[in-house]
């Protein structure tokens, strides 16, 4: 176990919340789809509104994780939620709590802002999602992702004067 401390990302750390992503991005064999950028990031995270934050863990003042969210709304429960974009630890501190504990972390926030749950993804091939069944988080089988970006997410967005007559 590692002596884990947290601290919230503040603009100065923008170089590092990239770092972190990039870092996830090639766990996940997805480094050639990051475009973030430190504009883009200080521009929505430490700008005016931002739309997420991230929080640090640290051991010794030195970043040995992160988890960046942002919150949801639930119609059912009628109640914010918090989403966990990503969650990543250094691999050298890997099965030592640090991600337990940044899931913990957000939980404690989830129930101080009176959040009714904590949703993420994980890639079905991580074995992150021993920890996750650990803790008794559920994997939602019965539900399908959908996205849409780029393009068609630029196409679909003209065609609303067509769609809404």
């Amino acid at each position: 176990m590692v002596e884990v401390k947290f601290r919230k990302a503040e603009k100065k750390d923008t170089e590092k919340v990239l770092f972190f992503i990039k870092e996830l991005a090639m766990y996940e064999i997805m480094a050639d789809q990051v475009e973030a950028t430190p504009e883009i990031l200080e521009k929505n995270l430490f700008g005016p509104q931002p739309r997420a934050e991230v929080i640090f863990a640290t051991e010794s003042d030195r970043e040995i994780g992160f988890v960046l969210f942002f919150h949801n709304f639930s119609t059912f429960l009628g109640k914010p939620g918090i989403y966990i974009e990503d969650l990543f630890v250094l691999p050298e501190y890997r099965g030592k709590g640090v991600g337990k504990a940044l899931i913990a972390y957000i939980a404690g926030l989830a129930v101080e802002r009176d959040c009714g749950r904590i949703e993420w993804w994980v890639l079905n091939w991580n074995p992150a999602r021993r920890l996750y069944d650990g803790i008794g988080a559920e994997s939602m089988d019965e539900w399908v992702v959908y996205r849409l970006s780029g393009d068609n997410l630029h196409k679909m967005a003209k065609r609303l004067p067509e769609i809404a007559g």
